[in-house]
């Protein structure tokens, strides 16, 4: 798919990884609506972008704020054909901890963003997607979603972060499936360490140690390096129902 004139939905799209894929997406010509809680960074961004892009402050989980979301889409620009999902928080946490066994809510509330809100962005934009004329080989519009190398090698007090991005990588292939008769790719990116706000609050010198553990190149990953990915896989037919590892080769010790 060309991404010039088309419209993209970017969850997260205020910051870190959502933020470097909304610019890469107008960069290329593309419309562009950016879903996000923080109002003052996405209004900031939109307003830089100018006419292209719009703004709309949506938690992912929530039905009614989707939908209003790709509304905008369709009332600024006439449809939607991407969806780029990078919403997602941490709340790191030990099955049993110095106080007893972890809270449930905690670890309820990152399934609820990170899965729930995943899922329910792909199934609101995958039915507005579906309305589009089809394009070359019948395509209709794609979807990347955002797990995560903890899917793979979660570390200590990580369950419910793997857990939920876990839970993207098992259901990249079905949602392909589900979607190919519709001609809606879904491709799912795994980053490993990335220097975004979600990283801002390791501490140096763990950060340090955790950049030397990447084989290479042995640094923390930029989000730009995450956008460029995105940008393949919408413009690269052939990619469909896989998880792409990016991580510079590094796998996660326990700790």
């Amino acid at each position: 798919m060309q991404l010039k004139g088309k419209t993209a939905l970017v969850t997260g799209g205020a910051s870190g990884l959502g933020a470097a894929s909304v610019r890469m997406m107008a960069n290329a010509g593309a419309n562009v609506v950016i879903v996000d809680l923080n109002r003052e960074a996405g209004v900031q961004i939109a307003s830089v972008l100018g006419p292209a892009a719009r703004f709309v402050q949506a938690d992912v989980s929530d039905p009614l704020e989707v939908e209003n979301a790709v509304e905008t889409a369709f009332a600024a620009f006439g449809a939607l054909h991407i969806a780029i999902n990078c919403a997602g928080i941490g709340d790191p946490q030990r099955v049993l901890g110095k106080t007893g066994p972890a809270d449930l809510d905690r670890f309820a509330a990152v399934i609820r963003v990170n899965l729930i809100g995943t899922f329910n962005v792909v199934r609101l934009t995958a039915s507005a997607m579906a309305r589009n004329e089809p394009g070359e080989d019948g395509e209709r519009g794609v979807i990347v979603n955002t797990a995560s190398i903890a899917a793979f090698d979660g570390q200590v007090g990580q369950a419910a972060y793997a857990a939920s991005k876990g839970g993207i990588v098992s259901m990249t292939l079905p949602l392909a499936r589900d979607l190919a008769r519709h001609g809606i790719r879904v491709v799912t990116i795994a980053p490993g360490l990335f220097d975004t706000p979600m990283a801002a609050g390791i501490p140096e010198e763990f950060k340090a140690a955790l950049a030397a553990a990447t084989p290479f190149p042995s640094r923390f990953g930029n989000p730009v390096e995450y956008a460029r990915l995105a940008r393949h896989i919408v413009e690269n037919p052939m990619l469909n129902g896989e998880v792409i590892r990016l991580d510079g080769a590094l796998r996660m010790p326990p700790r």
